[in-house]
């Protein structure tokens, strides 16, 4: 293999990035991008991964449809038989293996504790001289945006009331919705971050520092046999390009039916059929732009608004709502959920696996730990996927702490706040936000708000406006890792992006229109229970980034410098527009061809 840096030694450590005293000037990825567009440098990191037969593509590409087609069209023409046997599967995967979902969680934050921990942490995806593209607080924006923000605003208030009479594990002291807002603090933290985090790892030391494409099978079929690995790539791409689908198009439908709860709440316009229509028509228009206008000028500016609109409602509520109790129930639920946490991370409800369950929902478990968790692995393929874009240049310590720690403490913040003024105004009002809860479950943070003296009113609108554009900012999120999935390595445009948006917008209309709330609610389930298979996918992957990393040595180093270098390289005058190498008969590399991946860790020194 050339080499385009001499300072690598045999004694050098495996981690050690740093570069030397006479290493050339920085290039930001900015920098990199306005460069490229002059014709003086290319488009980093350079493409060392496969290139995808004819036949293969055009499975990802046609089957996935075909195959949800199918399952919608079953669900509406027997919605109750579907809904039973989707609730058999489900029973059967709550009752046989709870507990792996409970060790999945757990292998996913120890994973996530090695890499912060290790020297690992010094490797900077993209390479030494890689800089960040976004700054901090965008990035972190973008991050929460795709990854829980539209879900938070709901079950901040739902997961506190439902669970105030019946929370396991943490005792409420005397003090009504303790355990619940504990509860949610662990279900919504640390842990559903640490998962999503360790699958954008995967995914973002594959594509930025090995050179291959941000798609699931990338990260994952070379730790396979070498004769399985075509196969087993394709079934991988179809179950990542599955689960995103289905869980944009019925999230979709559900925001639809939210936002039009937050509309009925300050103008009393009836939430309906049309008014859902109209909903997905002007949430689909704003991801459209969005998508079209690309991740700096959508996605990053209306993440950035979710964040200023989040600080404003949060601050809203902690200044006119019950400021005293707030702040000591904050104190009193962080000091419960830091001592309860490794009780509630082990805890599986065995009492429930003595004997075969009925039904899921006689497990508590079932209800609520299983189901979120399922629903995290289920979002993951968009969510890792477009973590992992948008954080070239960060180091993989900086990565984990940025994508677990920062996130979760927003999370407890803003469930202190508004979980508490929920529990606070049920408790005075006589039990109506639990009654409100029971009737929707996204009606909860409304009734609250509604009770909130001289600011209420300005914040029911606040929040309406926030289920929107975190909707947009999800749905954006997962139509760039959706087209990353079905295009690589070709680059999608911004055509094909809108187009995905559309199709997507199309699905959530006809469930809605078809089979109402009741349909969206199967398929959703449906797709929580395909989020079992893909737990073991994850876990292939997360075995394949250890292996990377721990195998890690001077010519993966240097392999990493040649596909990050910004300067031009002969190299680059042979690939396309894509950086995918032209046809070459003599080599056999080219369109319609599986490239030889190229295996650093097999070279001797």
């Amino acid at each position: 293999m050339p080499t385009s840096d001499s300072t690598d030694h045999e004694s050098s450590p495996p981690d050690d990035d740093r570069e030397p005293v006479d290493a050339a000037p920085t290039v930001t990825a900015s920098e990199e991008g306005a460069e490229a567009e002059r014709g003086s440098t290319v488009v980093l990191p350079r493409f060392r991964g496969r290139l995808i037969p004819p036949l293969d593509r055009g499975i990802i590409m046609v089957l996935p449809p075909l195959l949800i087609l199918a399952a919608v069209i079953a669900v509406i023409a027997d919605p109750d038989g579907a809904a039973a046997v989707i609730g058999r599967l489900r029973t059967f995967v709550t009752g046989g293996f709870t507990w792996w979902f409970v060790a999945y969680s757990l292998i996913a934050f120890g994973v996530c504790t090695w890499l912060c921990l290790s020297r690992m942490g010094s490797i900077r995806l993209g390479g030494p001289k890689a800089r960040p593209e976004h700054g901090k607080f965008a990035w972190y924006s973008m991050l929460f945006a795709c990854g829980q923000g539209i879900g938070l605003i709901f079950w901040s208030i739902a997961e506190p009331i439902l669970l105030q009479d019946g929370a396991p594990v943490v005792a409420d002291a005397g003090n009504p919705g303790q355990g619940g807002i504990v509860w949610t603090y662990f279900h919504w933290g640390l842990t559903a971050w640490a998962m999503y985090c360790v699958v954008a790892i995967c995914l973002a030391y594959s594509h930025h520092n090995l050179g291959k494409t941000l798609t699931f099978r990338e990260a994952t079929v070379d730790l396979l046999p070498e004769r399985v690995q075509r196969p087993a790539g394709v079934v991988i791409e179809l179950l990542a390009i599955i689960a995103t689908v289905l869980g944009l198009a019925t999230s979709f439908g559900f925001a639809a039916m939210q936002f039009s709860s937050g509309l009925t709440s300050f103008t009393g316009i009836l939430s309906g059929p049309a008014v859902w229509f109209v909903v997905i028509v002007v949430l689909g228009g704003l991801t459209a732009l969005s998508a079209f206008l690309g991740v700096n000028k959508g996605m990053k500016r209306i993440s950035e608004l979710n964040s200023v609109l989040s600080i404003v409602l949060v601050i809203g509520v902690f200044v006119f709502g019950p400021t005293v109790y707030i702040l000591s129930n904050l104190s009193q639920t962080f000091g419960s959920f830091f001592s309860h946490f490794i009780p509630m991370s082990f805890w599986t409800g065995a009492e429930t696996a003595a004997a075969p369950l009925g039904d899921w929902s006689e497990s508590w478990n079932g209800i609520w730990t299983v189901f979120i968790w399922c629903w995290v692995i289920a979002f993951s393929p968009f969510v890792a996927g477009f973590i992992a874009r948008i954080s070239r240049g960060r180091t993989i310590r900086e990565f984990v702490l940025g994508v677990t720690v920062i996130p979760t403490l927003i999370v407890m913040v803003w469930v202190a706040v508004i979980g508490s003024a929920g529990t606070y105004y049920d408790d005075l009002s006589g039990g109506s936000v639990s009654a409100d809860v029971a009737e929707d479950t996204s009606a909860g943070l409304f009734s609250m708000l509604g009770m909130i003296p001289v600011v209420g009113g300005p914040l029911l609108v606040i929040a309406t406006i926030l289920v929107a554009t975190y909707y947009v900012t999800s749905l954006d999120s997962g139509t760039y890792a959706l087209a990353e999935f079905v295009s690589a390595p070709k680059k999608s445009g911004p055509l094909f992006r809108v187009v995905l948006v559309a199709s997507i917008g199309t699905v959530a209309v006809l469930l809605l229109a078809l089979g109402g709330v009741n349909v969206v609610d199967t398929v959703q389930t449906g797709t929580i229970i395909g989020a079992f298979p893909f737990s073991f996918v994850i876990l292939l992957m997360i075995i394949n980034l250890v292996r990377r990393l721990r195998a890690r040595n001077k010519f993966v180093r240097r392999l990493e410098k040649e596909i990050n270098d910004p300067k031009r390289r002969a190299e680059d005058d042979t690939v396309d527009a894509d950086g995918i190498p032209r046809p070459d008969p003599r080599r056999g590399v080219g369109a319609g061809t599986l490239t030889e991946p190229q295996n650093p860790y097999a070279e001797k020194p």
